[in-house]
């Protein structure tokens, strides 16, 4: 079992997680369950709010509806307020441990967010889905979106067979 570090922090601040460790949360069959309702919540309101819509991906790329855009930037807004209200009062996990944001690094990578950010929005544009929805549209019987998952797959594959000859 090792323990997975992030170079960025002081030996204090590491969090307490381990590759191959199990923790409280998570390890019984009901909490699976629990995190299982959760996902088909979350892919209900997706459909529901057309957020897995081909039709709405491909107007929002086309600049001709404000819906994904609105989706999106509420998301931006919801996570910013979270996070910041997570570093500003100190919430601690459900386990006690505290939440450790670090921040970003000093010298810019842009290179690397441009490749990738362009990567990832040919594949969102040519398919119509990001890979979170995939699922949802895989539930609502969009059966086509198994060659979008299996391609997400192969792509996460890829990366891990290469991932240790990247700069990090």
């Amino acid at each position: 079992m090792s323990t997975i570090l992030d170079p960025r922090l002081n030996a204090d601040e590491q969090p307490l997680v381990q590759r191959g460790a199990s923790n409280a949360i998570g390890e019984t069959p009901l909490s699976i369950l629990g995190y299982l309702l959760i996902g088909m919540v979350f892919g209900v309101i997706l459909t529901k709010s057309e957020a897995v819509s081909w039709f709405r991906i491909q107007e929002m790329f086309r600049f001709r509806s404000f819906h994904m855009y609105g989706i999106m930037g509420s998301a931006v807004l919801v996570g910013t307020i979270s996070v910041q209200l997570i570093r500003r009062l100190g919430i601690r996990s459900i386990t006690g441990q505290a939440i450790i944001i670090p921040p970003k690094a000093k010298t810019p990578m842009y290179k690397r967010y441009w490749m990738g950010g362009t990567v990832f929005g040919l594949g969102w544009g040519l398919l119509g889905a990001c890979p979170g929805p995939i699922f949802a549209l895989l539930g609502a019987g969009v059966g086509v979106m198994v060659v979008g998952m299996v391609s997400a797959l192969a792509g996460t594959l890829a990366y891990a067979w290469v991932a240790h000859r990247l700069p990090h």
